[in-house]
C-alpha cells in the first residue's frame, strides 16, 4: 500500500509528497478549492498546516479536510 513519507506546502495551493516507494511528486490542490468542504484551504495559513497522519493520508484536522495518499498520487505530477 502506498504511502506519505513527507509532505510539504507549497506556494499557490500546491504539495510536495514523498511516499514510501522514494518518488516524489507536486500535487496541485487548487481545482479542489472551489468545493464547499475545501474553501478553508483558501487561507494560505491553514493550507499549509497540513499534517502527514501515519502515512496513509493527510489532514486538516481543525476543519475535518483530509485527502488519502492515493488521491494525492492520482492527481499529482512526478517532480
Amino acid at each position: 500500500m502506498r504511502t506519505i513519507t513527507n509532505i510539504k506546502a507549497l506556494s499557490d495551493f500546491r504539495l510536495e509528497c514523498l511516499f514510501n516507494d522514494g518518488s516524489k511528486k507536486i500535487a496541485d490542490i487548487k481545482p479542489y478549492l472551489s468545493a464547499e468542504a475545501f474553501k478553508p484551504l483558501l487561507d494560505p495559513r491553514v493550507f499549509s498546516s497540513t499534517l502527514s497522519n501515519q502515512g496513509y493520508f493527510i489532514e486538516w484536522k481543525e476543519y475535518n479536510i483530509d485527502l488519502s495518499a492515493d488521491t494525492l498520487w492520482h492527481i499529482a505530477a512526478n517532480a
